[in-house]
């Protein structure tokens, strides 16, 4: 990192932080510290799913399919994320979940950054 500008590989980063590249959880330090945004590179194995479903989220999310299959659950429909470059966006307040049918990476895009939200590994 040098001032401003860090260059770094998502693959070797996301592991790092749970996949999260860019937020309000960064050093305040760090040029990938802010609260406007988060990114992630998410590595899921196949068969993995969120182990509770968010409700109440008060972000916009955009998570885009880099490979894999991916299905992300919403109280009213499933949407399946299996060619690359398929999206989905949902706005604050939309409950949701999702469930790796392959190995799968993705993209997600929030915004704003806030802290919160996080469902603890075991």
């Amino acid at each position: 990192m040098s001032g401003n500008i860090y260059v770094g590989n998502a693959g070797k980063d996301a592991p790092l932080d749970s996949g999260w590249l860019l937020g309000h959880f960064k050093d305040a330090d760090d040029p990938r510290h802010t609260d406007a945004v988060e990114v992630k590179w998410g590595i899921h194995p196949q068969g993995d799913e969120r182990l509770e479903w968010v409700r109440g989220d008060e972000r916009t999310a955009l998570l885009v399919l880099v490979s894999g299959r991916f299905r992300v659950e919403f109280p009213e429909r499933s949407v399946l994320l299996e060619q690359q470059g398929d999206y989905v966006v949902w706005g604050p307040g939309v409950d949701h979940s999702w469930f790796a049918e392959e190995e799968s990476v993705l993209v997600t895009v929030r915004w704003p950054s806030v802290s919160g939200y996080a469902v603890a590994r075991e």
